[in-house]
């Protein structure tokens, strides 16, 4: 590609990126309160007042108005610019290292989700239905365009990744006697599977259910606080898409000595 039409492609995953970090915000925002995603239109969080259009363009506006209502002169919040610019770091991330291919787009919108996802889940202790099955709806249309996973790969992943889980939680409910396992989890694990396919579910949990030990547990057991489990499968998602395939033939290699 050269390099010029290189740059205009990556400004426009940038720009594209921001958008779509903008509604996110919208969906950080809005779904823990059952709140609908499009109406009313964007207002302030102090006065309450209507936000215009040109106030709220991605990155840009917060930094014109200096982080400040334009009507109340009410601070705005830095997470909304910075959902923003990880959400285009993470679009101009995925076209420079799968150009512009349909993979670009399925990582940039996994990615995109994830992000959501363990932001709401660990302020909440929830991961919307919205974002689950919305997401998993989309994966399981991406495998439809060219290159992988299939569209077999993705429903078998899709319910490799839920009826793992939910067997977890189930026989967790039984030995512990309380629940184990949140159904938001449960139908996150088939929106990954629906993007990653069996093989890259499995990785998801184990990475998810090690993260989680290493990095919360120990927290948990003093604190008593509910473990969001979401975070940590979003962090194994996120590892098994980029690495996954490197990562099962380093174990098949370790374990059973293949080739």
């Amino acid at each position: 590609m050269p390099q010029t039409i290189q740059i205009v492609f990556l400004v426009y995953a940038g720009v594209l990126g921001a958008s779509v970090g903008s509604f996110m915000n919208v969906c950080v925002s809005r779904l823990p309160r059952g709140e609908s995603l499009v109406r009313p239109r964007s207002r302030c969080p102090g006065c309450g007042g209507p936000i215009a259009w040109y106030d709220n363009i991605p990155l840009l506006s917060w930094v014109l108005l200096r982080g400040r209502c334009r009507q109340c002169r009410e601070r705005i919040s830095i997470q909304y610019p910075a959902l923003e610019l990880a959400t285009a770091a993470i679009w101009v991330g995925m076209s420079l290292l799968y150009g512009p291919t349909w993979r670009a787009l399925q990582g940039s919108i996994l990615f995109s989700l994830l992000l959501t996802i363990s932001l709401i889940d660990a302020r909440h202790y929830l991961i919307p239905d919205a974002l689950s099955l919305g997401g998993l709806g989309a994966g399981l249309a991406l495998a439809l365009l060219p290159g992988p996973p299939s569209i077999l790969t993705a429903l078998i992943g899709a319910a490799l990744g839920f009826g793992v889980l939910l067997a977890v939680g189930v026989l967790g409910e039984w030995v512990f006697k309380k629940p184990a396992m949140g159904g938001g989890d449960i139908k996150m694990m088939a929106m990954v599977g629906a993007f990653l396919g069996p093989a890259g579910a499995m990785l998801t949990i184990f990475l998810g259910a090690l993260a989680g030990t290493i990095v919360f547990a120990p927290l948990s057991l003093k604190t008593k606080k509910e473990v969001p489990f979401g975070v940590f499968l979003g962090l194994g998602a996120a590892i098994a898409f980029l690495f996954g395939e490197a990562l099962v033939d380093w174990y098949s290699n370790t374990v059973f000595g293949t080739v």
